[in-house]
């Protein structure tokens, strides 16, 4: 069931305060619209009924999607020991549980996880997408705006790279992918029980460690 509490809050264009509806969870399965507005990211927008500005208020958030069987939590902070209590039995359960810091992480996490994609596979291929992108001359790392998961098809996934003034895709067999993580299947390893965040930093941390960097 999805819950929602109601938050005194201050605009910050007017100043005026006034009262949102900040969700605190969300299923998916039973309450779909809900589901559209995480993944349009527009459950955390709002309107200041005095001075009528839009704008985005991000707030911890308990993502549930019981079909595809996974929960994001859309935090800033790690997960304290707390969190063990409510995630060792889903994981029992089967569920893929994951930590993310910013909107973009969990509007794109929705949809990887809908998708059936390993999100480890997703940032191995945005990874390494970016490395073929820059070593092709296609562009300075200063340039890169953006790299994002599009979609995976047949077996393939796409990647785009955005820059301000262009983008290419990329098309990265899922085979490919998956050799490349059995392999190395301990420097790939996630503990969903920990909520771990598996994102951009967290694989740019995997490569630095594996060569030695600190």
């Amino acid at each position: 069931m999805s819950r929602f509490k109601e938050i005194e809050y201050q605009c910050p264009y007017c100043g005026k305060q006034f009262t949102i509806h900040a969700y605190e969870s969300v299923n998916a399965q039973e309450d779909p619209d809900l589901r559209d507005l995480c993944l349009s990211g527009d459950i955390f927008r709002h309107s200041c009924p005095h001075c009528h500005t839009d704008f985005m208020i991000q707030y911890p958030l308990v993502y549930m999607d019981p079909r595809h069987k996974f929960v994001i939590w859309l935090n800033q902070n790690e997960a304290g020991r707390d969190m063990h209590a409510f995630s060792m039995p889903l994981v029992k359960q089967g569920y893929t549980l994951r930590r993310c810091a910013t909107l973009k992480e969990f509007t794109e996490k929705i949809q990887i996880l809908e998708d059936g994609v390993s999100d480890v596979a997703v940032e191995l291929a945005k990874y390494d997408s970016f490395i073929e992108f820059i070593d092709n001359r296609k562009g300075k790392p200063e340039d890169v705006t953006s790299v994002e998961y599009q979609n995976t098809n047949d077996g393939v996934m796409k990647i785009n790279i955005r820059t301000d003034d262009k983008g290419m895709a990329f098309l990265i067999p899922m085979a490919m992918l998956e050799e490349e993580i059995r392999a190395e299947h301990e420097i790939f390893e996630v503990h969903d029980e920990d909520f771990p965040l598996v994102n951009s930093d967290w694989i740019i941390s995997l490569f630095m460690d594996s060569s030695g960097q600190a």
